[in-house]
């Protein structure tokens, strides 16, 4: 693969795009990115790493950072997450309290905001420390040592948090939460505000491209395990709109309100694209511009 050429076809259609959407402002420090700002990365399989635009400025994970929280919890073999959280898509937007409340305090997946709070809440009960778990398995698979959180935007989303707090406490009034409910937030909103690049990040995707295989060749999780995670990014991994990615890019992603998305291609490579502007679902119009750029221009769809 010319990856060289992929990424100027990448760059060449993402570029109409860039500053479409809106910035995430109901996370005060998040609406003051400026919008236009795009990047693009692919890490292989084979150890080589690829971008352009501003690929290497850092931004906030948000949502992505569920992908690995799962990980780490599936990591411990620890099966019984699929007891407190679900596996399908939601069709509601990722902080509906409607769907929480008739479902009895099980989320639909874990890439929606109350999974990704169940999903934390288990990896505290595993680890005892949810954040330092999530930011050790990041910096390794980077090899950044540095990586670290915002503390701005972790203080942000915790001073602007109360439909998260409903969640988390609607759940625990249905037994659903393992640890005192500010806690686990607590984990939560610092594991959301964790910054990394696209190259960064592409790299730390990786460990799902190799089916679970980690930086230094050990084994984190099962293949089994890690295709089922991929599975889940291709229907739940874009919040309200994961129907349409799928249609559209053919590629398993997950996305994050800082701007980034993040697709798995198995065996072959992982693929980051960065825009701050979202559209209606908190997805970004550029990163998803440049996504199906990306599959047209390979052919890895997966249809």
């Amino acid at each position: 693969m010319d990856y060289d050429r992929v990424i100027e076809q990448v760059l060449t259609a993402a570029r109409p795009h860039v500053g479409e959407g809106k910035v995430a402002d109901y996370i005060p420090d998040l609406g003051n990115v400026e919008p236009r700002q795009f990047g693009f990365a692919v890490a292989t399989t084979d150890g080589e790493v690829y971008g352009g635009g501003d690929w290497e400025t850092r931004f906030s994970l948000q949502s992505i950072s569920k992908v690995f929280t799962l990980a780490l919890v599936l990591g411990h073999d620890d099966q019984s997450i699929w007891r407190r959280v679900h596996r399908e898509p939601s069709g509601t937007p990722f902080n509906s309290l409607i769907q929480l409340e008739i479902e009895r305090g099980i989320p639909r997946n874990p890439f929606i905001n109350p999974g990704a709070i169940v999903v934390t809440d288990q990896l505290l009960a595993d680890s005892g420390d949810a954040f330092a778990t999530l930011r050790e398995l990041l910096r390794a698979e980077t090899g950044n040592p540095d990586l670290h959180v915002d503390g701005v935007t972790a203080a942000s989303e915790a001073r602007t948090g109360n439909r998260n707090r409903a969640l988390a406490y609607l759940m625990a009034d249905f037994g659903n939460m393992l640890n005192p409910v500010e806690e686990t937030l607590g984990h939560y909103f610092r594991q959301c505000s964790i910054v990394m690049s696209c190259k960064e990040l592409a790299l730390a995707g990786l460990l799902l491209a190799r089916h679970g295989i980690r930086a230094d060749g050990s084994r984190l999780l099962s293949e089994r395990d890690a295709r089922r995670i991929v599975a889940i990014m291709l229907t739940c991994g874009t919040y309200d709109a994961a129907g349409e990615f799928a249609y559209r890019i053919g590629l398993p992603c997950k996305s994050g309100v800082g701007g980034g998305v993040l697709a798995i291609i198995p065996n072959r490579c992982a693929a980051v694209a960065w825009g701050p502007g979202l559209d209606e679902h908190g997805n970004s119009v550029s990163a998803a511009a440049a996504m199906d750029a990306f599959g047209k221009a390979t052919d890895w769809t997966i249809f």
